[in-house]
C-alpha cells in the first residue's frame, strides 16, 4: 500500500462533473522497465484499487484523468507578447482640447448645440418617454418632440405631463392627456404663457399679460362644455376650441396683476405685483378642506355664491408685502420680503414647520414660523432667502449673518458681518426627502441640511471667499433636487487658452427613488443629497477616453450664445433647469 500512495501521489488529478451522470473514465500510466513477476503483481494490486476507485466516482458523477509526470522534458515558458496602445491624435483645436480635459466644459457645450428636454423616472403614463411602453426610464432620455426646442416652463406628473414652448404655447403629453394619442400635442395657443402649475386633474397657467387659466388635463375634458372666447384688438372675438375658465381675482387695484402661481393637489395661491396672496379650488376631484386655502372656516358648505374656483383673497397676509409663495400637496407657505415666513394647511407630517397634534392636523390660516428659535444661542441672525415647497416637505434657505452680541465689542469680532448659508427641511422623511439623512415618518420641527449648509468657495473675480447658497430648489412628491450657486464660468473661445474651460452649476438629489426618479440608475432611496452622472450616461466621457472615470452632472448657467453646432445658429440667452414632479423629472433648456 504505501506504493500504491507513493504512486498516487506522484500523480496528478483533475476532477470534473458530468452532466446526466454520463460517466467517462480514462486512466494513463508509465510505462515500467521492469517485468519481474514481483513488479507485475503489484501492478495488477494497484490496478485493482484504482480501479475500484473510478468506480465509486463514476457512481458520484465525476470524471477522474491521470496524467503521467515527467521529468525528461521540462515544460517550456510561454513568451508574453506585450501589446502597446496606440497614441490618441492630438487635438487639432481649442475646442478638442477643452473637450478632452473637461466634462464639465463638453456638458455645456453638448447644452448650447441641442437644447431639449431629458426626462427619467416613473413612464406608467408614457410622461418619461412617450415613445416607449417600458414602466420606469433609469436613466435620462430624450424627449425627441423638444428636440433643439427652449422651454419656458414644464410639470410633470406621473400620468400626465405639461410644457410650454418658446412662443408661450401650451403642450400636453401623457396617457392622463390622452390613451389613444399619448404623444406632446399643442393646447392652448396665442396666450403667451410663462408659468404652468399642476393640481391633481387641472393646469393653471399664467399668462405674460397677467391672466389666469385653468384647463382640465384630459384631451376628452377640453372638448367638451362651454368654449371660451377670445378678443384681440379689434371688434371680432373667436370661440376657443379648449375648454378653460379664467381665474380673475376681484378687487386689483390699478396696474395690479398676478406675477406668480404656486399648485397643490386641490388648491392654487396667486401673488399679485403688489404682495397680495388669493388663493382658490384647482381640481374637480375634490375641495381643498384641510387649510390649504388660508381662509379659516372656508369649506365647500360654506363657500360663497358663484364659480366653485373663485380666488379668494387671504385677508390674515393684508399688509404683508409677500415676495414668494410656495405650495405642497394640501399646505402653503408664503414669504415676506422682510424675511418672514408664514405657513398653513396640513401639518400631518410636521410640513409646516412645528410639532405635530392629533386634536390640530391642520391650520387653516397663516401663521409665522419663528426661525429665530432655531439660532438662538449662536452668534448668527438668521434671514430667509427662498422656500420651496412639494408633497409633504417644505424646504427654507437662510442667511445668516455673524454679529456682536450685547456683551461683545464688535471690534474685536474678526468674522462680523460674515454671512454663512443654510438649508432647513421638514416634513415626511420617510423616503429620505428631508435630505438630513434621517428616515422619519414626521418631522418635529424644521432640521439642517448639514451638506448643503454652511459651503463656500474662492471667488477669482473678486478674490474673496464666498458663501455658496442655492440658485433654487425644485420638490416633487417624494424626491427634490437643488441647484447651487457656485461659481460658474462660460467665457471660454478662441482667444483663450485651450486649457480654459466653461463649467455649469452643480446639482445635488436626494429622497424617494422607487420609480428611479434621481437618475442614478438603481431604485434605493437617498437620505442625503448626492451628485449623479452627466445627462449622456458618460457617452460623450467614453469618446474623449474618460469611460472608467465619474463625472458629475452640471448644468448650464444663463448665457447668451449661437444654438446649434457652428457659428451659423440663432442667436439666444439660454439655460438649463431642472423640475422635480410626481415620480418624474426633467432637466430642459429654457429660454
Amino acid at each position: 500500500m504505501a506504493a500504491y500512495r507513493s504512486l498516487l501521489r506522484q500523480t496528478p488529478l483533475v476532477w470534473r462533473s458530468i452532466p446526466h451522470r454520463t460517466v467517462a473514465l480514462r486512466l494513463q500510466f508509465s510505462r515500467y522497465a521492469s517485468s519481474s513477476s514481483g513488479d507485475q503483481k503489484k501492478r495488477r494490486g494497484l490496478g485493482r484499487f484504482v480501479g475500484g476507485l473510478l468506480v465509486a466516482l463514476a457512481a458520484g458523477g465525476a470524471v477522474l484523468t491521470y496524467y503521467p509526470t515527467t521529468t525528461k522534458e521540462p515544460s517550456k515558458n510561454h513568451e508574453a507578447i506585450i501589446e502597446y496602445e496606440k497614441p490618441r491624435p492630438l487635438p487639432e483645436t481649442k475646442e478638442e482640447s477643452r473637450d478632452i480635459i473637461s466634462s464639465q466644459h463638453l456638458q455645456v457645450k453638448k447644452s448650447w448645440e441641442h437644447p431639449g428636454v431629458y426626462c427619467w423616472g416613473s413612464n406608467s403614463g408614457r410622461v418619461a418617454a412617450p415613445d416607449s411602453t417600458d414602466t420606469v426610464i433609469k436613466a435620462p432620455r430624450r424627449i425627441a418632440y423638444f428636440d433643439d426646442q427652449l422651454i419656458r416652463d414644464i410639470k410633470l406628473d406621473k400620468e400626465f405631463g405639461a410644457a410650454i414652448t418658446e412662443r408661450g404655447d401650451l403642450v400636453q403629453w401623457g396617457t392622463g392627456f390622452s390613451t389613444e394619442n399619448p404623444t406632446p400635442t399643442p393646447t392652448l395657443k396665442g396666450k403667451d404663457l410663462v408659468r404652468i402649475e399642476i393640481s391633481r386633474d387641472h393646469i393653471i397657467a399664467l399668462g405674460k399679460n397677467g391672466s389666469v387659466y385653468s384647463l382640465p388635463v384630459a384631451q376628452s375634458d377640453q372638448g367638451s362644455g362651454e368654449k371660451s372666447t377670445s378678443s384681440s384688438w379689434s371688434f371680432w372675438s373667436t370661440p376657443s376650441k379648449i375648454n378653460y375658465r379664467r381665474l380673475k381675482p376681484d378687487g386689483l387695484g390699478w396696474g395690479e396683476s398676478v406675477t406668480d402661481i404656486a399648485c397643490g393637489l386641490e388648491h392654487v395661491l396667486l401673488l399679485t405685483s403688489r404682495g397680495r396672496v388669493f388663493s382658490a379650488a384647482s381640481s374637480t376631484s375634490d375641495f381643498p378642506s384641510k387649510g390649504q386655502l388660508g381662509i379659516p372656516g372656508l369649506t365647500w358648505a360654506t363657500r360663497p355664491k358663484g364659480a366653485y374656483d373663485q380666488p379668494h383673497e387671504i385677508l390674515t397676509l393684508k399688509g404683508f408685502k409677500i415676495s414668494q409663495i410656495a405650495a405642497g400637496d394640501h399646505h402653503s407657505i408664503a414669504l415676506e420680503q422682510d424675511g418672514r415666513v408664514f405657513v398653513f394647511g396640513d401639518n400631518s407630517s410636521g410640513q409646516l414647520g412645528f410639532e405635530v397634534e392629533r386634536e390640530i392636523p391642520f391650520v387653516d390660516g397663516p401663521i409665522p414660523l419663528p426661525f429665530s428659535k432655531m439660532y438662538r444661542g449662536t452668534h448668527n441672525k438668521p434671514y430667509v432667502t427662498s422656500i420651496a415647497a412639494g408633497g409633504a416637505n417644505s424646504f427654507f434657505t437662510i442667511d445668516a449673518t455673524r454679529i456682536a452680541l450685547p456683551n461683545e465689542d464688535a471690534q474685536d469680532i474678526q468674522d462680523l458681518g460674515h454671512v454663512t448659508s443654510d438649508v432647513w427641511a421638514c416634513g415626511s422623511g420617510i423616503w429620505g426627502s428631508l435630505g438630513n439623512g434621517r428616515w422619519t415618518h414626521i418631522s418635529l420641527g424644521p432640521s439642517k441640511i448639514k451638506s448643503l449648509s454652511g459651503l463656500s468657495e474662492y471667488d477669482e473675480k473678486t478674490n474673496s471667499v464666498v458663501p455658496i447658497r442655492l440658485a433654487y430648489l425644485t420638490v416633487g412628491s417624494t424626491h427634490a433636487s437643488a441647484v447651487m450657486k457656485n461659481v460658474t464660468r462660460v467665457d471660454a473661445s478662441d482667444k483663450t487658452s485651450d486649457q480654459d474651460t466653461n463649467w455649469g452649476a452643480d446639482v445635488l438629489w436626494w429622497g424617494g427613488n422607487e420609480y428611479y426618479q434621481l437618475g442614478t440608475g438603481r431604485r434605493n432611496n437617498v437620505a442625503t443629497p448626492i451628485y449623479i452622472g452627466p445627462l449622456d450616461s458618460g457617452e460623450g466621457d467614453a469618446e474623449k477616453g474618460r469611460k472608467d472615470e465619474m463625472h458629475r452632472l452640471q448644468i448650464a448657467p444663463k448665457a447668451t450664445v449661437r444654438l446649434g453646432e457652428g457659428s451659423k445658429g440663432r442667436k439666444a440667452t439660454v439655460e438649463q433647469r431642472v423640475e422635480c414632479g410626481r415620480f418624474v423629472t426633467a432637466v430642459y433648456s429654457a429660454p
